[in-house]
């Protein structure tokens, strides 16, 4: 039984489907078939409107939370270091990771104070790359709302995922 529970459409769908949210930004998204299973990770860059890059990838034994954490690394790569551009997540996990508790952990020697830090290679790496990229934003959208390029990112990311 797939992890999410919506429709999946292809991205030239999604094209033809949705014209909500914004219009510029980069937005992330991971997917994966069982949590954990086979996943998927997808971004896309835009410009008002328009595609500057996109990519995608995958795992054959994954979880959703390393797909979603993964679309955040490669979209933090291709931007240059002197960026000024929002990244868009709907995993509040991965936003509130950078945003809210890296910062922390990384004082603490990378120790929570509730235990270990899951996915603690990934967390890192996303957490250099987003020091990286000081004209960065990172923020939280909501998922399956009809936001054009969130849902495109899902179905790159839902497209990825490797058949079982």
């Amino acid at each position: 039984m797939p992890y999410r529970n919506h429709e999946s459409l292809s991205p030239a769908k999604v094209l033809e489907r949705f014209d909500a949210g914004p219009k510029t930004g980069v937005f992330t998204d991971g997917s994966c078939e069982g949590n954990p299973g086979p996943g998927g990770w997808g971004f896309v860059w835009v410009e008002d409107d328009l595609i500057v890059q996109q990519g995608q990838g995958s795992d054959a034994a994954t979880t959703n939370n390393r797909m979603e954490l993964q679309a955040l690394i490669e979209a933090y790569r291709v931007l240059p270091k002197d960026s000024a551009v929002t990244i868009h997540s709907d995993s509040q996990l991965c936003v509130n990771t950078v945003n809210q508790w890296a910062a922390g952990w990384e004082r603490r020697g990378w120790k929570r104070k509730t235990g270990p830090i899951k996915n603690l290679e990934r967390v890192q790496e996303l957490w250099q790359l987003a020091q990286a990229h000081p004209g960065v934003e990172l923020c939280w959208i909501k998922a399956h709302d009809g936001s054009r390029w969130n849902e495109y990112a899902d179905a790159l990311a839902s497209e990825a995922v490797p058949s079982t």
